[in-house]
């Protein structure tokens, strides 16, 4: 299969790189803004995987990388990628924190995934996978309303990117791992950490 992760390089992104350039007979592609360290190592360890440098609030970086995803014959496309903005106390956001977050992490997934959904209906197959975190939906923490906005916004699009192409034999799924220790995440406040932890089944955050 070929497989595109966008964030692969790093936290569960990385994991979930690694777990499918296990296969060889997968061709693993995978999207980076900042961890060039890690894309280089596992491109250096996975001989089947390649590293795409892509800015997602750089149009000529998506625009290339929407291109790339008609030329590679793609079958898995997994939305993973996440631009996190510091939690806050919603009364702390100005307005335009939440559209510049929607700019940097919404347009983006739905320009790449537009960009998937054009091959496999071409081919008439493909499967859609969306890192979501349900359960910060459902028991959102203080100060994240602006990342539980976008996860909200995106949930809906997956199920509707289900119904509008299953006539095409494509699936669009959704995975909730629920909030992670990333290095994405290593800069939230302590306290916030403690609430999610005390909330979470497990009380404990997990890692990829």
């Amino acid at each position: 299969m070929n497989i595109l992760i966008t964030g692969g390089a790093s936290g569960l992104g990385r994991s979930i790189t690694e777990r499918f350039a296990q296969e060889q007979t997968n061709k693993v592609y995978f999207t980076f803004k900042n961890s060039l360290t890690n894309a280089i190592e596992i491109t250096k360890n996975f001989s089947n995987s390649e590293g795409i440098k892509c800015d997602f609030t750089n149009a000529s970086d998506l625009a290339a990388l929407c291109k790339k995803i008609s030329e590679i014959d793609l079958d898995v496309l997994i939305n993973n990628a996440y631009n996190l903005t510091p939690f806050a106390n919603f009364q702390k956001n100005q307005s335009d924190t939440f559209l510049q977050s929607f700019k940097k992490n919404i347009l983006p997934v739905i320009d790449i995934t537009q960009a998937a959904i054009n091959v496999f209906r071409a081919k008439k197959s493909g499967s859609i996978i969306t890192i979501l975190t349900s359960y910060l939906l459902n028991v959102p923490p203080s100060g994240s309303a602006v990342y539980v906005a976008d996860k909200a916004y995106i949930e809906q699009l997956t199920k509707v990117w289900a119904s509008e192409n299953i006539r095409y034999n494509i699936r669009s799924n959704s995975v909730s791992p629920s909030f992670m220790q990333t290095p994405m995440t290593a800069d939230t406040d302590e306290r916030i950490i403690e609430q999610m932890q005390n909330e979470h089944p497990l009380k404990r955050l997990l890692n990829p």
